[in-house]
C-alpha cells in the first residue's frame, strides 16, 4: 500500500480533495489535519505526483510506502534548510564581500562547482576577519526556518534520532542544533589564529560524502532499515544523503537536488514533514 499526501497548511480545501479524487479513481482517503493535509491510499504508486501538482498548484504532494511512514532517523542540512540563510554569505557581508561569496555559493549549490574547492575559495576570502564577527553574525543574521523546531522536537518525542549535518561551520551549527533540539551536529571548523580567521578550514571537509556517511553510519549504529530514515536538504551537496535515505526530501531546493529527491516541499514550511508522517497538529511538540 502507498500513500499520497496532499499538503497545503491551512488552505487545503474540499474542492482540492475532490479534484485529486477524480485523478485517483477508487482511492480511499482521510484527513491527516483538516484544512491542511489529506492522505489518499493507493494500491500502487504509479506516477501521480506530476498529475496532482499540475491540477493543484500550491499544494505539495508526497507519495511513499505506507510501511515505515514514521521515520526513526532524520538527517538534515542546515543552511537554507533548517535556517533561512547561507552562513558563509552573511559572514562575508561583514568583510564587504557578500556579493562575491554568494555568487560562488549559488553555483556550488546548483552543482556547477566542486563543493570542497568552492568552500576553500570562499573561506580564503575571509582571511584576517575578526573571529568575534562569527558570533555577531549568528546573533544578527541567523533565523530558524519556520517549522524546524517543531519538526525535530516532535520526532524526538517519538524516539527518533535527529542529526544536523552542514557544509557550513561549527560556530553556527552547534548553537543552531541546540536551539532546535538535534541530537548532535556535524560541520566544518574555521581555523583561527590570534583571534583572526586564517582563511582555512580544518580537514577533512564536511561535504557531500560526509553527509552521506553520517546518515549511513547512524543507520547502522541504530540498526535501522533504510526505509526508517529521512534526509532533507536544498543543494547539490545534499544529493548523496537524499538519495541514500528512505525518504529523501528537497526543501525549497535547487533543481539538481529537487530532481534527485523522492519528495519536494515547495509551498509549505518544515512541518509538512510531520504531515508526511501522518502526524496531526494536535500531536506536535512546539516548545
Amino acid at each position: 500500500m502507498f500513500i499520497a499526501t496532499l499538503i497545503a497548511a491551512d488552505r487545503l480545501s474540499e474542492s482540492d480533495i475532490s479534484t485529486a479524487a477524480a485523478l485517483l479513481p477508487g482511492a480511499a482517503g482521510a484527513w491527516v489535519e483538516p484544512g491542511s493535509a489529506y492522505d489518499f491510499f493507493l494500491a500502487s504508486p504509479g506516477h501521480p505526483e506530476s498529475v496532482l501538482r499540475a491540477a493543484l498548484p500550491g499544494v505539495d504532494i508526497i507519495v511513499q510506502p505506507e510501511a515505515h511512514r514514521r521515520k526513526r532517523l532524520l538527517v538534515a542540512d542546515m543552511d537554507s534548510t533548517m535556517i533561512t540563510v547561507e552562513c558563509i554569505d552573511e559572514l562575508a557581508d561583514y568583510a564587504g564581500l557578500k556579493a562575491e561569496v554568494a555568487e560562488i555559493t549559488e553555483r556550488a549549490m546548483q552543482g556547477e562547482l566542486d563543493f570542497e574547492a568552492a568552500l576553500d575559495a570562499r573561506v580564503a576570502l575571509l582571511e584576517g576577519l575578526d573571529a568575534g564577527v562569527i558570533d555577531r553574525c549568528r546573533e544578527e543574521r541567523v533565523t530558524l526556518t519556520p517549522g524546524a523546531t517543531t519538526l525535530v522536537r516532535t520526532m524526538r518525542s517519538r524516539g527518533a534520532t535527529c542529526l544536523l549535518v552542514s557544509g557550513g561551520f561549527t560556530r553556527f551549527a552547534e548553537p543552531v542544533a541546540e536551539a532546535i533540539g538535534f541530537n548532535w551536529a556535524l560541520a566544518n571548523e574555521l581555523l583561527i589564529e590570534a583571534d583572526r580567521l586564517t582563511g582555512k578550514v580544518r580537514r577533512p571537509i564536511v561535504g557531500a560524502a560526509a553527509k552521506h556517511d553520517a546518515l549511513t553510519e547512524a543507520m547502522a549504529e541504530l540498526r535501522l532499515d533504510r526505509a526508517d530514515t529521512m534526509a532533507v536538504g536544498d543543494g547539490a551537496n545534499d544529493i548523496p544523503m537524499i538519495e541514500a535515505a528512505g525518504l529523501g526530501v528537497a526543501y525549497h531546493a535547487k533543481p539538481a537536488a529537487a530532481a534527485a529527491a523522492d519528495a519536494r516541499i515547495e509551498h509549505n514550511d518544515l512541518t509538512a514533514l510531520l504531515y508526511a508522517q501522518g502526524i496531526p497538529r494536535s500531536q506536535w511538540v512546539t516548545g
